[in-house]
Formats: C-alpha cells, sequence, structure tokens
C-alpha cells in the first residue's frame, strides 16, 4: 500500500500567516511536513488620505481594478470607515485579478464585470483590449510596492489612471525555533505566491545566513513571480499552470508524485 503522494517532503509556505492555511492544509493532506515561514505582513499604508480622497470622489471613476483579496478588504474596510459600502461601486466596471480576489468582491455584494484568462497584469490588459478607454478613469488600489505594467499601457491608451496605496507589506519578525527548522535541513521546495514572499526570503535568509539562493528549489504560482526567483538566484522548478492555490499544489503534487494523479 502506497502513502500519500508528498510524504516525506518538507515544504515551505511563505505566505502571509492569516492566508496560509489555504497551502498549508492541502499540502498536509497530501503527506507533506509544511514548514510556516511568513515572509510577508499586511500593514496599512503609512497614510489613508489618498485612498479616502478616491473613495470620497469615487463617482468619477470608470474602471475599479483590483489585484489581490488584500486589496479588496482594505478597500471595503475604508468605505465603511468613510461612511460609504459597496453600493457606491455600482456604477463602476470593477475588474479582478485572479478566482480568490473575485470571489472576496463578490462575498461583499460586489459585481465583478471581468477577471482576466491569465491572473496576471499582461491578463487584465488582453481583457481590455479592443476597448476604447480614452478619458476613462481607472481607480487601482493596491499594495505599496507593485508592477507599473497595468498603469503604464492603461495611461498609454488614453487612460486616466489613479493608483492608490490600500497596504503595505514587510517582513515580520520570526521566531528562532522557525529559522532553526530551516537550518536544520534544507527543505524540499520553497512555495512562492506572489513576488513580494520570494524578495523577503532572500532577504530573510542572506540577512540570518541560512542558506545559499542556489540551494532553493522553488515552487512558483505564475511566471512573473517565477521571474523574479530566477532574478534572486533560486532553482525554479514548479510553477502552477493556474496561477491560483489550487494550482499551485496541483503542480507540486505532479513534480513530485506524478504517477499519483
Amino acid at each position: 500500500m502506497t502513502g500519500p503522494p508528498l510524504a516525506g517532503k518538507r515544504i515551505v509556505i511563505t505566505r502571509a500567516r492569516p492566508q496560509s492555511s489555504a497551502l498549508k492544509e492541502p499540502l498536509e493532506q497530501l503527506g507533506a511536513e509544511v514548514i510556516e515561514v511568513p515572509t510577508i505582513e499586511i500593514r496599512n499604508p503609512d497614510s489613508w488620505a489618498p485612498l479616502d480622497a478616491a473613495i470620497a470622489s469615487i463617482e468619477e471613476f470608470d474602471f475599479l481594478i483590483l489585484t489581490s483579496v488584500n486589496g479588496v478588504e482594505k478597500l471595503l474596510e475604508r468605505l465603511q470607515a468613510c461612511g460609504r459600502d459597496a453600493s457606491v461601486l455600482l456604477g463602476l466596471e470593477v475588474g479582478a485579478i485572479g478566482p480568490a480576489t473575485a470571489a472576496e468582491l463578490e462575498r461583499s455584494g460586489v459585481r465583478v464585470d471581468f477577471v482576466p484568462k491569465e491572473y496576471r497584469a499582461e491578463g487584465l490588459i488582453e481583457a481590455l483590449a479592443g476597448r476604447d478607454l480614452g478619458g476613462k478613469a481607472f481607480l487601482i488600489p493596491r499594495a505599496k510596492v507593485a508592477r507599473d505594467l497595468v498603469p503604464r499601457v492603461l495611461r498609454e491608451r488614453g487612460a486616466r489612471v489613479e493608483v492608490v496605496e490600500a497596504y503595505q507589506t514587510v517582513l515580520p519578525d520570526l521566531a528562532p525555533e522557525i529559522l532553526d527548522r530551516l537550518r536544520a535541513q534544507p527543505p524540499d521546495l520553497v512555495t512562492f505566491t506572489s513576488s513580494s514572499t520570494a524578495a523577503n526570503f532572500a532577504r530573510l535568509i542572506k540577512d540570518r545566513n541560512l542558506m545559499t539562493p542556489a540551494a532553493v528549489r522553488a515552487a512558483s504560482i505564475g511566471p512573473v513571480t517565477s521571474e523574479t526567483a530566477r532574478q534572486l538566484g533560486f532553482e525554479v522548478v514548479v510553477e502552477a499552470g493556474e496561477s491560483t492555490i489550487p494550482g499551485l499544489v496541483a503542480a507540486i503534487k505532479e513534480h513530485i508524485a506524478p504517477s499519483a494523479n
């Protein structure tokens, strides 16, 4: 009788702790030993003023683009703080990058008008191809540090784009026992669900002298994250076919135990 497909494999999760269970639980169900090394912590921006100002003038926008669950949560939080609710978004065309982001919006009663087939910036641009965007106003609440591809392309097509900081990601303080587990035995895989998780993990192992980037075998959620990981010196051995957590789990399973699928 064969055991679970990932039995005996040590896999590191680098997601923010409140979001780690969505990846941890299916990996553990497949038999993996999961080590949580949260390399990002979601914090409020230094100032809410830009987002609050955008909310105050929300009727001036034509499109709302959300790129993450965190962005959705912070936008809805500030709507309430400003004495407004999700109903003020009814007049906007809402785009969400990825099914998790779309689901978070819909749970709050916000209709999502489009989700790109490819869950990254390039997919969003493709979803808007052929549209006349001249003079259209876009609001994009997102992380403090993010790619500038979408705002740049939209502006080139004549749109007015307002990018506002809804949250920031920082490297959290980690308990010594977590670092000890990494030192004790190199993991079989380190999972990265965003470029931020990869960049912060690189900083962590360098600052704490845990391992060299070349020793890290990475499992990435998608091509943008993979490119970042490679630039940091990691060996990307797994890339999700669909840029979602279930897609990443499936890719890891296929990589480690292809006959188990």
